[in-house]
């Protein structure tokens, strides 16, 4: 195992490529943002290598992650979804895909979604110095705060630590830990990001 790297990724090329070019890197528009708390509430109950394998799937099923479109989906996308082997075909997170979308329109008319989000941060990335994995938390009260507010917005699969797990992965918080060979890297790219 490479030990200049968060354990969590493991090996697996999938994994590691993730880590390496995505993870903790600032993301400042709103569909992609949206894509990823779609994809980590998919993912509640699994491990996140099995939504990575599966996001192209999940990509193609759900037209590009278009809320314009999916907004409008109804009873026949759910079933046309549930008979799709290549994404999680769980009922209750396709429905609740299709009314985020909904929310995710009337937050993006009313304030922009991605200021939305990052205010909760104050527009720039938190910054950490976690040692080790196990320093690492599975919530924090900025997570605990979005959640609630994306809850009141509409959304739905949004619990704190679903949200912690999507801010770590956006950027919001850097938790690469510090032997990382990322952490500096992560560190360097939310020195110039301000969003808001």
């Amino acid at each position: 195992m490479d030990h200049t790297r968060c354990s969590w990724c493991g090996s697996d090329p999938l994994y590691v490529a993730y880590h390496d070019e995505e993870w903790g890197v600032p993301e400042p528009e709103g569909r992609a943002l949206w894509e990823k708390l779609v994809l980590d509430g998919f993912q509640a109950g699994l491990a996140w290598i099995t939504i990575l394998r599966k996001r192209e799937g999940f990509r193609e099923a759900f037209q590009g992650f278009d809320p314009h479109v999916i907004a409008g989906w109804g009873e026949q996308d759910v079933l046309r979804l549930l008979g799709n082997p290549g994404i999680v075909r769980h009922r209750g997170k396709i429905e609740a895909t299709i009314g985020n979308a909904q929310a995710y329109l009337k937050v993006e008319q009313d304030q922009g979604f991605a200021p939305f989000l990052w205010g909760f941060v104050g527009g720039a990335p938190l910054q950490t110095r976690r040692a080790t994995m196990a320093d690492i938390p599975t919530t924090s009260p900025e997570a605990e705060t979005m959640s609630k507010a994306l809850k009141k917005a509409g959304f739905r699969f949004c619990g704190p630590t679903i949200v912690y797990a999507f801010m770590q992965a956006t950027g919001m918080v850097n938790d690469h830990v510090v032997t990382c060979r990322c952490h500096e890297r992560v560190l360097d790219m939310g020195a110039g990001f301000r969003l808001g």
